[in-house]
Formats: structure tokens, sequence, C-alpha cells
């Protein structure tokens, strides 16, 4: 899974300055919200996603058709976090040498000799916009598995660790199909979350035209380094979850499988590959993050409920049944919702 410590870490004692730490948390996601503000209109559950996913060093996928501020989101929260950002437009003749680097032939002054330098690609960042990355064939995709899995490339036999924090923030648009290549099902695992940005309701919609077609808008402030963000994912991972919270969100996962025979019937008829473990764990860390960030120092049923839409709609692959009858993932999920049992323990 992305990012997983080496060693286990400590659980939450909630000392001073883990409390601390914690509100410094919740004030940050306040003000980041309040920046963003600034410059995104609505968007409430994109926004607090895409937070989740940045606190807990997640990689997110964002679709939405053109024109929803996508890559206006992530540029912002970039500038707000005072974190080196790069972006990388994809496209069909982009090769993984554009992304990663290249080594190329200098000659050293003094001795007239010539060696090979390696010259660092864009995904030397620490968030990196990949933008509308399926329209880029599957060889440069596969680019970007070795640094969101293990934060590190390797060109010429050499192998380059990338800067702490590090996040991709990938965009795609679901509408047009013409000149795309699908994500292979291993990159689209990396992913912590798939988050589906839609219209806006009538009233922000005039909103956003009122503010873009008169001054131009405030610009943000930055409020959180690097550092702040570490800080952020290490006492996250200090949360402690109880056995039930972790094994009912085994079980939610588990149940997506159709070669699993505790699957709900539903799941064998509709489904043609579920979820994998990652899935499990991160809904696990994602209910950590949203636990801190509600004022609760444990995980909760309501928090594995809550992000499992983000979590598993991009890995549970719906068959031709499920098309036929224009059953998507969001109806697979919400059936799976009431289908596995919360367990009747108060937390």
């Amino acid at each position: 899974m992305t990012n997983l410590p080496a060693r286990p870490v400590a659980p939450l004692r909630e000392s001073t300055d883990e409390i601390a730490l914690v509100e410094r948390m919740q004030t940050a996601r306040e003000k980041v919200i309040r920046e963003l503000r600034k410059v995104i209109v609505g968007q409430e559950e994109v926004i607090q996603e895409v937070l989740i996913a940045l606190f807990a060093g997640g990689h997110s996928l964002i679709t939405g058709v053109p024109g929803l501020a996508k890559t206006l989101l992530i540029k912002t929260i970039a500038d707000i976090s005072q974190l080196r950002f790069s972006r990388i437009q994809f496209t069909p003749d982009l090769m993984p040498a554009d992304v990663i680097g290249t080594e190329v032939v200098e000659e050293d002054p003094g001795t007239g000799r010539r060696l090979l330098k390696f010259v660092k690609g864009p995904i030397f960042a620490n968030i990196l916009l990949a933008d509308e990355i399926n329209r880029t064939p599957p060889k440069t995709q596969s680019a970007l598995l070795e640094a969101m899995e293990e934060q590190q490339v390797t060109a010429g036999g050499v192998t380059y660790k990338l800067e702490k924090p590090f996040f991709v923030l990938a965009t795609q648009n679901p509408i047009e199909l013409e000149g795309t290549y699908p994500l292979p099902e291993a990159q689209l695992d990396r992913f912590m979350f798939k988050i589906l940005i839609d219209y806006l309701p009538e009233e922000e919609e005039v909103t956003v035209v009122n503010n873009t077609t008169g001054a131009a808008p405030e610009s943000v402030e930055p409020l959180l380094t690097g550092q702040d963000i570490l800080d952020f994912q290490h006492v996250i991972r200090q949360v402690p979850a109880a056995d039930e919270v972790m094994r009912y969100a085994v079980r939610l996962v588990a149940a997506s499988r159709p070669g699993n025979e505790a699957a709900p019937d539903f799941i064998k008829k509709w489904v043609s590959w579920g979820a994998g473990l990652r899935a499990s764990q991160f809904l696990i860390l994602g209910g950590k993050v949203r636990a801190l960030l509600n004022g609760r120092f444990n995980v909760s049923y309501g928090d594995i409920r809550a992000l499992a839409h983000p979590v598993m709609r991009h890995r549970i692959i719906v068959n031709f049944h499920a098309q036929a009858e224009r059953i998507d993932t969001s109806h697979v999920i919400d059936r799976l919702l009431d289908s596995v049992p919360v367990p009747d323990s108060g937390i």
C-alpha cells in the first residue's frame, strides 16, 4: 500500500503535544478551506475528500467533465501548502522520460571527458498534477507506478528518492473516450480515492460566473509547509481503530468480491472483480483522518461508511449484466452498505 510506515507506530496517547498537533491540523483544515473559498465555489465534499487524502498521504484521482475547476482546485491547494508543484499535461505522444527525466551527455570543461548526467523530470515535486492522465499510453502511465508506491524512481539503473511529502493528484475526463487509454487496474489501485466532481447547483454556478467575469479573484495565502503535512501524517497513524471497526472495513471490502462465498447474490450477479486489500487499508487510514478532523480520537463505523464510495468506486469492476441493467459501482456500493451489517457495539 502507498506510503505505509516501515514499522508500527505507537498508539495516540492524547498527550499535550499530540493534542496540540491535532488542534493545529484542525485549524489548518479550516484555514485551507477558507483560502480555497477565495477561488473555488461549492464542491464541499470534493474539497473534504482531497484534504483527507492529503493529510493521509494518499494519491487521488479526480474525475469530472471539463470546466469544473479540477485543475484549479489542485493548483490552489499547492499554492496554499507551499509545496513544490509540477504539472504534466498528458498527451498521446508523451514518453516515460518526459515524466521521470532522462540522461544527457555533458562534457567536463576541465578534462574534456563526456559524462552522463541525469536531468530530473517534473515528477520530482511535492504535488504532481497529472492532468488528463488517461490521454497517454499505458507505457507512460506506468512511469508513475514506482513513484506512487515507493516514492522513488529508477532511471539508468539508479534509484532516486522523491522528496516527502509526495502526492499524485490526477484528473481525467469521463465523457471523451476517443484517443484515451483506460488506466490499468494496478495503477488505479494505487489511488487512495477516486473523487467525482459534478456540476454546481444553479446559485453556486451563478456565483462562479459572477466571480470569473468580474475583477481578478483574491490571491491565496500560503499556510502549510511540507513539514506540517508530515507532522499531521505522523499523528494520524497513531489514532487507534478498534478491532471491530477494522473487521467491519475488511468485511465490507471482502463482500465486494464475487469469488467470496459470503458475498451477497447481487455481487455475484453484477461484479466481475471486487476491491482488494488496499481498499481496507485506505478505509481505516482515511477514517483516522476523518475522526481527528471531527474532534474524535478513534475511528467509528460512520467514518468507514462515509469513505466507502471514494475508496471503492474505482476498485470494483461491474460486468455486462450490470451494464445491461444500468447498474454502476455507486449503486453496488450503496447495496453493500445496506447488506453488510454494522456491529452493535456503539462505536
